[in-house]
């Protein structure tokens, strides 16, 4: 009787969640290269990958974000079973969006052989270390707690911001700039969302458009109008809404 080898004995289980039959065959057939996984199935919507996932429980998830149904950043929140996810993406803005959340990796589309075996030697890297540690970073990632760093983009690479050096924030349009320093970086992401992922001890919403974070504010001042105005280090003076004007106020009593 031929021993098996050890790709065959404990291969890492994984599934394919993408709307476009055509992304997932081709995702499948690279995949195939890979003898140390296996792919156990595959899904065409979000709602369809929920099922799947807590039903087949595979370690590894390839995920992609715009899908009818569910968005993949959605579904997440569905699961019963926390696998590792590598976000698939035809858009930069939404790699971005797949870190802030705890993704392994993203993989903008379209992606060849190459850039899927750096995926791969991460996916192993993590696989190699006990399992419940990996997936407690993963949950604490996805997890209502305040967040260290954003990820933003730097001409054709996804870089760390740490939080504590943002300034302030600013909603512009469908998109937040990020005021470090002398940098602005725009991230995909509404402000309501990051507001909720922020220290509320530290950063505080002065307007519907504004964030601050209060260790970069020097002075909240009154203006000659009436209203409150929040100064900081940078020079940059923000209006504050009247409603936490009102809200300072009572603080400061």
């Amino acid at each position: 009787m031929m021993a098996m080898t050890m790709s065959e004995c404990a291969r890492v289980s994984a599934l394919i969640v993408d709307d476009e039959p055509v992304a997932r065959a081709g995702l499948r057939h690279m995949l195939a290269e890979a003898d140390w996984l296996v792919c156990i199935g595959e899904a065409g919507n979000g709602l369809a990958a929920v099922e799947m996932i807590n039903r087949l429980r595979p370690e590894l998830v390839f995920l992609d974000i715009q899908m009818p149904g569910l968005l993949g950043t959605e579904l997440l929140a569905h699961l019963q079973h926390r696998p590792l996810v590598v976000f698939t993406t035809a858009h930069a803005e939404h790699a971005v969006a797949a870190f802030e959340i705890g993704a392994l990796d993203y993989l903008l589309k379209p992606f060849g052989p190459e850039r899927l075996a750096a995926t791969l030697d991460r996916v192993r890297a993590v696989v190699g270390e006990p399992l419940a540690p990996a997936l407690e970073r993963f949950g604490e990632a996805l997890g209502p707690g305040p967040i260290s760093r954003l990820f933003v983009r730097s001409g054709r690479a996804i870089v760390p911001v740490p939080v504590d050096g943002i300034a302030w924030i600013e909603a512009v349009g469908d998109y937040l700039a990020l005021h470090v320093g002398a940098a602005t970086h725009l991230l995909s992401l509404s402000l309501n969302r990051l507001e909720a992922r922020l220290d509320p001890q530290r950063f505080v919403r002065i307007h519907r458009t504004h964030i601050v974070n209060l260790d970069h504010v020097t002075a909240f001042r009154r203006q000659d109008g009436g209203g409150l105005a929040a100064e900081l280090r940078d020079g940059t003076v923000l209006a504050v809404s009247r409603s936490k004007a009102q809200e300072l106020r009572n603080w400061a009593r």
